[in-house]
């Protein structure tokens, strides 16, 4: 789990999750930036470096700011994928522009992030890690739109993980449902004990970027806490 010294981008890294996960490899000592499409928050503990307003569905916005904080940075070990959004629409009831909206957001986001990041992690023989979603294995009423979206980041991740595999790790981890403020406000009568705490989340974030996990690419392992 050591990733001491480690340079780690976060994209998404305003919400909860993605603060969980800066917090989380800032504490075990790694140079970590948080970047989002929000605008950056007034602090955040610690050094961690914050750079909001960057539309990385964009390959220019994301090339630059990933090119940017690896500068700042000294370069690039890590690069962790949570940037995205969810809608819930039924078929017969929604709109096909949530499906693109849901791909640009949870599909796109990731692959101009990554494409942006390879070159370094080339370098560093670093490590990917995508947040695609336990519900992308089987989709739910309601939940076409977004489980199609997110099982386009688990083949996203298998491909890199074949193109690049003697040199950068790629992996995806599947939550099931977040315990996050945003989602307790959506589903108030909901078990809130079963679902998985960030903290969880981002602990197996940490391993996939460690040197310890030298043999894991490709992967998609399921974090499902106890729902």
């Amino acid at each position: 789990m050591d990733v001491r010294g480690k340079r780690i981008i976060v994209t998404g890294g305003f919400g909860a999750l993605g603060r969980s996960v800066g917090e989380t490899l800032a504490a075990a000592e790694a140079e970590v930036a948080l970047l989002d499409f929000a605008a950056a928050p007034a602090a955040l503990a610690g050094k961690t470096r914050l750079l909001g307003g960057i539309d990385l569905a964009d390959p220019a916005q994301a090339r630059s700011a990933i090119d940017g904080l690896a500068g700042q940075l000294g370069g690039l070990d890590g690069l962790v994928n949570i940037a995205g959004g969810f809608r819930w629409e039924t078929l017969a009831e929604g709109r096909i522009e949530t499906w693109d909206l849901l791909y640009r957001m949870n599909v796109r986001t990731a692959v101009c992030a990554s494409q942006a990041a390879l070159a370094h992690l080339g370098r560093s023989r670093g490590a990917i890690v995508n947040v695609a979603a336990g519900a992308a294995v089987k989709a739910g009423a309601g939940m076409g739109a977004y489980a199609a979206s997110k099982a386009g980041v688990m083949r996203l991740t298998e491909a890199l993980a074949e193109e690049h595999k003697s040199r950068i790790r790629v992996n995806a981890i599947l939550p099931s449902i977040i315990d996050t403020p945003a989602n307790r406000r959506d589903m108030p009568n909901a078990d809130f004990a079963s679902w998985v705490q960030p903290r969880e989340i981002a602990a197996v974030i940490q391993f996939l970027l460690c040197d310890a996990a030298g043999g894991v690419t490709g992967a998609l392992i399921a974090v499902p806490g106890r729902v």
